[in-house]
């Protein structure tokens, strides 16, 4: 089975999703060399590299589920780092469509811009974007662990900078793949906010002839992790000698895994539901990355029973490693 996300056709549906475990050319190797993933998303970059600190920017897991909860930013790898390592594995990789998907975030307009800007770069110099593609982007609005930087996506209003960006590539490029990456919402009214925002910039509204007649965005990835959670030093599959009362430095930190599943299938059913039934055929085409608590066959069986085109995973990626996606993949329709 295979799903087909514009240009990128991702064999079997199926993939990580940007976190710390697709952090390195290492990770990103592995992860593109191993048979079970359809396609490779990169840890989320930023244009000069993410100020990480081991001693606060951390990981803990559950001692009794597959749930976890971090502290991390986004990757202290720049953005031409990405671009070197995806193009040194494509390059290597010549006869294969498995793509990969880098994962971007800035708040700025104008740095977005440059930032897809060297994308299509690396695009052009695999002689990518003809009748298909092996070079998508997401980008990261819904990172909870920013200090002082809530997540764009939960007004959603501020994405409309980026947004019109986003537009002109896409109008300049019709098989050049962006998505966004979404928080889990917790209310009916926030993913209808979201959708009117993506219905103003849908081409049936296009105020030049020149545009795209696709939407500009290919994808939504639901969700991201929950912010503000709290795990106990004593409840984690390791505990820390000699530690604080809590699981992270920093106390709180974003839920993933199986404690968040629930929610986000919700946000996929919510979403598929709402891009499905409506009214422009552009917003129809618009597919949705599931994501969260995907940590066995069954959960991957739900996510695409709830409207996920292509079903990803971080959790237990980062516990058991890139072969559990040989267990994963059982779960796929067809598989």
């Amino acid at each position: 089975m295979s799903a087909s996300i514009g240009g990128l056709l991702i064999r079997p549906p199926l993939m990580n999703s940007s976190s710390p475990w697709a952090s390195s050319h290492e990770d990103l190797s592995n992860l593109y060399e191993c048979p079970f993933t359809g396609a490779v998303t990169t840890r989320t970059a930023t244009l000069s590299g993410f100020q990480e600190d081991a001693a606060i920017h951390q990981v803990a897991f559950h001692s009794e589920s597959a749930t976890s909860i971090n502290s991390y930013g986004y990757s202290p790898h720049p953005l031409s780092s990405y671009i070197r390592w995806v193009g040194d594995i494509l390059g290597r990789n010549a006869d294969s469509r498995k793509p990969f998907i880098i994962s971007i975030t800035t708040n700025a307009s104008s740095e977005l811009r440059e930032m897809l800007g060297i994308i299509q770069a690396l695009r052009r110099s695999l002689s990518d974007g003809t009748s298909s593609t092996r070079v998508g982007v997401e980008i990261n609005t819904s990172c909870p662990n920013i200090t002082g930087q809530p997540p764009m996506s939960y007004e959603p209003t501020r994405l409309r900078p980026l947004l019109d960006v986003i537009t002109e590539f896409v109008a300049q490029d019709e098989f050049f793949v962006v998505g966004i990456k979404l928080p889990p919402y917790v209310h009916s009214n926030q993913f209808v906010d979201v959708i009117d925002v993506l219905s103003s910039i849908s081409p049936s509204r296009a105020e030049s002839a020149t545009r795209s007649s696709r939407h500009p965005i290919a994808f939504l990835t639901c969700t991201n992790t929950l912010g503000s959670c709290l795990l106990f030093n004593s409840q984690t599959l390791d505990p820390k000698a000699n530690s604080s009362d809590f699981a992270l430095p920093t106390i709180w930190g974003g839920m993933g895994g199986e404690s968040i599943h629930p929610l986000s299938l919700g946000n996929v059913r919510a979403f598929t539901q709402l891009l499905q039934s409506h009214s422009e055929e552009a917003m129809r085409d618009i597919v949705v990355i599931g994501v969260g608590g995907v940590t066995s066959p069954a959960a991957v069986a739900r996510m695409q029973e709830a409207g996920a085109s292509v079903v990803a995973c971080a959790t237990i990626l980062g516990r058991k490693g890139v072969g559990v996606f040989e267990e994963l993949v059982k779960g796929v329709k067809g598989s």
